[in-house]
């Protein structure tokens, strides 16, 4: 529906905004309400308050839910049943094997960290970083050294392809809001290109500096399998939480139990893919999608016939979801074949979506809070209060994404939020694609940066490698904050030169 026109002036509405966001940080943050309901009733509450019709609230909540829905639902399936596929099939230890025998012992943690981002593409942080993290631990007890040194490029690599580069709902609902929904691809090519200088020096260069500095031994589990297989566990470290964190990392160990530690193949439902079966399966939606693009740069050069059938059926299966759906298709069939029959292949495709439909809601219901903050006047309101301060979109876009990062600790929230705010603003700055693939980024940076104790990322790595409060504020956060500085100065440097 058409945006109404606003019922209140400026500082009204910017007023109702910050009290908007200020209710969402409170019902999360203070009653600990769910940011799935929270959104859409602050989105309800939002939409009452500048003024739109009551007849016409459901509309613009549907509209705004289903429009990003759209985009997001599909890439997010797509890829987590790819990730999950690899992952069962031990693609993901054949990926980090290789690699590290391929860099050597002294690069084994650049050879985590390249895996991590290969393998990052289709699956998420968490996920992610949980499938490498017995591979981190065999790596880190064959080699030696602090346990950051292997895991902090690896933890960090998840991070920011989860934050950069779709696939992944952030960046994909990011770029609908803001009007890239169509050039997903180019998203895709400007967000990896800006991710591997970023990862280089805000994850391997200081993970490996961290390493040096700050010895967080294997965990008590792990390190007890080195002395005597299946001897004594040890005992668990405590966290600020009162929480064992030396029993999470056991809890990986004991449910991957049948992951070989260096290089077997025992519990494996059959022999693991090779390499290069690995990195042909993750490229292939990439190499569909760069086809799009492509043929979309040379149709507007006038290189060749945008209209022609022949382009116009290349382009179709290069759209994101379709290239997603041939590679899930591929991946059924090449990691199925002699290792599952037809229904244990569904079992997993089901296993792999039921875990991200929280994030699937609430990437849903922050485009429904964007949508009504858009159609409301708001976003309009905000646009003209930066144009009339003189402030850069692309350094607002940053400072919003991170300060409702730092007040919530959901990236995806701040994000999917970050883009409904400013998307009035970007529009009428008439920006090309590509600065808006740089402004996209600049928020994901935004919604990376000051991880704390409000993250339940914070909470995850901490635990899982036995870190207390201080230690995982010392590392993880200061890593996730030079991801944000990093990823935000490289986005405005291409912003302003190209």
């Amino acid at each position: 529906m058409d945006a109404v026109e606003p019922a209140y002036g400026t500082g009204t509405l910017l007023l109702i905004a910050a009290g908007a966001v200020a209710v969402l940080l409170l019902l999360i943050i203070k009653f600990k309400l769910h940011a799935f309901p929270a959104l859409v009733l602050v989105s309800v509450l939002t939409a009452v308050a500048t003024g739109i019709a009551p007849g016409d609230i459901m509309d613009t909540l549907s509209t705004g839910f289903g429009g990003t829905l759209a985009s997001v639902a599909l890439l997010v399936g797509f890829g987590v049943i790819i990730g999950r596929l690899l992952e069962v099939t031990g693609g993901a230890k054949v990926l980090a094997d290789t690699l590290i025998a391929r860099f050597g012992e002294k690069r084994a943690p650049l050879a985590l960290g390249v895996a991590s981002l290969i393998f990052g593409f289709p699956i998420f942080f968490d996920a992610g970083f949980v499938v490498f993290l017995p591979i981190i631990f065999s790596v880190a007890r064959r080699f030696g050294g602090s346990v950051l040194r292997y895991a902090l490029p690896a933890a960090g690599a998840f991070a920011i392809m989860h934050a950069f580069v779709p696939p992944h709902p952030g960046p994909v609902a990011a770029a609908e809001l803001l009007g890239l929904g169509t050039n997903i691809g180019l998203l895709i090519i400007v967000g990896f290109v800006l991710a591997v200088p970023t990862w280089f020096v805000s994850c391997y260069l200081f993970g490996v500096w961290a390493g040096t500095r700050t010895d967080v031994p294997l965990p008590a589990e792990w390190a007890g399998r080195a002395a005597k297989a299946g001897g004594d566990h040890g005992t668990n470290r405590e966290s600020s939480t009162g929480a064992g964190s030396g029993s999470a990392a056991g809890a990986v160990g004991d449910a991957r139990a049948g992951e070989p530690d260096a290089g077997g193949d025992e519990g494996l439902p059959g022999p693991p893919p090779s390499f290069g079966t690995v990195l042909l399966l993750l490229l292939l939606p990439l190499v569909l999608i760069f086809l799009n693009t492509g043929l979309n740069t040379l149709a507007t050069a006038g290189s060749v016939d945008g209209d022609a059938g022949w382009v116009q059926a290349l382009r179709l299966i290069g759209q994101t979801p379709i290239a997603l759906l041939i590679a899930v298709l591929a991946a059924m069939v090449v990691l199925g074949r002699g290792r599952f029959d037809k229904g244990a292949v569904e079992d997993l495709a089901n296993g792999a979506l039921g875990p991200v439909c929280a994030i699937i809601l609430i990437t849903g219901a922050g485009g429904m809070f964007g949508y009504v903050l858009r159609t409301s006047g708001i976003g309009g309101a905000l646009a003209d209060t930066l144009e009339a301060a003189g402030l850069p979109i692309i350094l607002a876009a940053f400072i919003i994404s991170l300060g409702l990062r730092v007040a919530q600790g959901s990236a995806t929230v701040a994000l999917t939020t970050t883009a409904g705010l400013i998307a009035p603003a970007v529009q009428g700055a008439g920006l090309s694609s590509l600065d808006l693939c740089f402004v996209v980024i600049a928020v994901a940076a935004g919604a990376t940066a000051l991880s704390h104790v409000n993250d339940s990322g914070f909470w995850l790595v901490g635990r899982f490698l036995g870190m207390d409060v201080p230690t995982t504020l010392r590392t993880w956060t200061v890593m996730e904050t030079l991801i944000g500085v990093v990823g935000f100065l490289l986005a405005w440097l291409g912003y302003v030169l190209l």
